[in-house]
C-alpha cells in the first residue's frame, strides 16, 4: 500500500486481506497498543516495528500467504526494497497506489479521529505538510511494476543490506 495518512489505505488494506485470505500487516495496529499515541514515533519505534513486520511478511510469503504491507511506503527506496525482497522470495509483488488530495486527506484525518481516537494517531498541520512534502509520488512505469528493480543506493550491496539499515530489526 502506497499513500499518504487519509488516503484510505488501511481501509482498502483489510479489504484485500479479507477477500484473499491474506495477512495484513499494518504498523498502527501495533504502535498504539504497544507505545500510546505518545510515543508513536519516538525513538525510532515504527521502524523497528516496521523491521520486525517486514521480516513476517517474507516468512509468510515463503509459507504461500499472501501479504498485504500497510505502510505507506512514501519513498521509492522503501517501494524498491520490499518488491525486491518480495520478487528474491518468488512472491508476486503488486504496488496499490491512493492518492489523496489535501482537502480529503485533512477530512478523513479529522473525522478518523473524531471517531476513533483511541486508534489513531493525532496529527499536526505540520504533520501533514511534512509528510506531503517528502513523499514520492509513484509513477507509471513503477505502478505497472515494469522493469528490474534497479539497484540499491549507491554504498550499498543490495537492497537486503538496504533494508536492514532502513528498519532495523529487519535483517
Amino acid at each position: 500500500m502506497v499513500g499518504l495518512p487519509g488516503a484510505g489505505k488501511t481501509t482498502r488494506a483489510r479489504r484485500i486481506a479479507e477477500e484473499r485470505g491474506a495477512l495484513r500487516l499494518t504498523p498502527d495496529d501495533w504502535m498504539l497498543p504497544l507505545f500510546g499515541a505518545a510515543e508513536a514515533e519516538a525513538e525510532g519505534k515504527r521502524d523497528v516495528l516496521e523491521g520486525r513486520m517486514l521480516w513476517l511478511a517474507l516468512e509468510a510469503v515463503r509459507l504461500g500467504t499472501d501479504v498485504v504491507v500497510d505502510y505507506g511506503c512514501w519513498s521509492r527506496q522503501e517501494r524498491s526494497a520490499i518488491r525486491w525482497l518480495a520478487e528474491a522470495e518468488g512472491a508476486c509483488f503488486r504496488m496499490l497506489y491512493l492518492p489523496v488530495d489535501d482537502r480529503t486527506q485533512r477530512a478523513r484525518i479529522a473525522r478518523r479521529w473524531e471517531t476513533a481516537p483511541d486508534e489513531t494517531f493525532p496529527m499536526t498541520e505540520a504533520e501533514i505538510l511534512d509528510g506531503r512534502a517528502h513523499f514520492e509520488e509513484p509513477d507509471a512505469a513503477e505502478l505497472a511494476g515494469l522493469g528490474a528493480v534497479e539497484g540499491p543506493p549507491p554504498g550499498w550491496t543490495d537492497w537486503r543490506a538496504w533494508a536492514a539499515n532502513r528498519w532495523p530489526s529487519f535483517g
